[in-house]
């Protein structure tokens, strides 16, 4: 769907990217992940235009960037920013409806849009006449993705989208985010510089440095396949963490005690380890089974490791 082809940028003579090239399939969040100042965000503005390349090409759905109107182009691509982004002196309505009328949709099809995303979005309709300095933080990040979402693109990026929120917050904006429907059938460029939001919203990660790109690959890549130190001391600091994460019920339950397999539980084989800790240790009375599964992980983890 996208593709970035030895794309380079450079500001004052210094180059905040360079020579990068990447794949975003269909259907699939892909993470730019990185610490502050590698290109992530500059990288993912080249997409749209809001920063043109200085050299290298970037297609979608395999046309040049550069072949199409600027207008035509954003029209065309959903864009999350940082803080929501939202117009301060529009309303809710306002906001969420301003692609849809520059496309010239009517009234009752905006309208109907507004009030499905509403939904999905567990947002309430008396919040379309407020304005967004009378939201919290995270209702201002539902309307953004909503605005983002009302022309339904193919295509949508995502500017350190909930770096704002607090962890509660981000948690429950981060499990509607990866249940809801409308987010499947799109391609996904996110970026941020939270390694565990990387790890549970992506289905690839791109790390960067230094406006290189070092590796990509799949969370479980990036951890047992990792290509140098650098990533190895990226991940570090999380790294039980995420590979609680990233592991499933599927993946370990060929280790565990087949008399203590967790059937007596409403889990499905997907669910990841850490969340099905999470539960087990909530019940004092399930020690058994949840000391089978830490046995069952570790002994799964070691032969990633090797």
């Amino acid at each position: 769907m996208i593709t970035v082809e030895s794309v380079s940028k450079s500001f004052n003579g210094k180059p905040a990217v360079d020579q990068i090239s990447f794949q975003a399939y269909d259907h699939e969040i892909l993470v730019l992940l990185g610490t502050s100042g590698c290109g992530k965000t500059t990288t993912l503005k080249m997409i749209n235009r809001l920063i043109e390349a200085d050299s290298g090409d970037i297609l979608i759905n395999g046309q040049n960037i550069r072949d199409r109107k600027i207008e035509e182009l954003r029209m065309g691509i959903g864009f999350v920013m940082q803080h929501s982004g939202l117009f301060p002196h529009y309303t809710v309505q306002q906001n969420i409806a301003i692609v849809p009328k520059l496309l010239k949709w009517d009234k009752r099809k905006i309208q109907n849009r507004i009030e499905e995303l509403l939904y999905k979005l567990h947002l309430s309709e008396d919040m379309l006449s407020r304005f967004p300095g009378e939201l919290s933080g995270g209702q201002q990040q539902r309307v953004g993705i909503a605005r983002a979402l009302i022309a339904n693109t193919p295509v949508l990026l995502m500017d350190e989208p909930f770096g704002a929120l607090d962890n509660i917050t981000k948690a429950d904006i981060h499990s509607e985010f990866k249940s809801l429907e409308e987010l499947k059938n799109k391609t996904i460029i996110l970026v941020t510089h939270d390694v565990q939001e990387a790890f549970e919203l992506g289905h690839r990660i791109c790390l960067m440095d230094k406006g290189k790109i070092i590796q990509t690959g799949t969370p479980k890549e990036m951890l047992y396949h990792s290509r140098n130190d650098f990533v190895n001391d990226f991940f570090a600091e999380n790294r039980l963490l995420l590979e609680y994460k990233i592991a499933t019920l599927k993946d370990v339950l060929g280790y565990m005690k087949p008399e203590n397999r967790l059937e007596e539980f409403d889990f499905k084989e997907t669910t990841s380890v850490w969340n099905a800790l999470q539960k087990l240790s909530s019940d004092y009375k399930n020690t058994g089974h949840y000391e089978n599964l830490i046995k069952g992980f570790n002994d799964y983890r070691k032969l990633q490791i090797v």
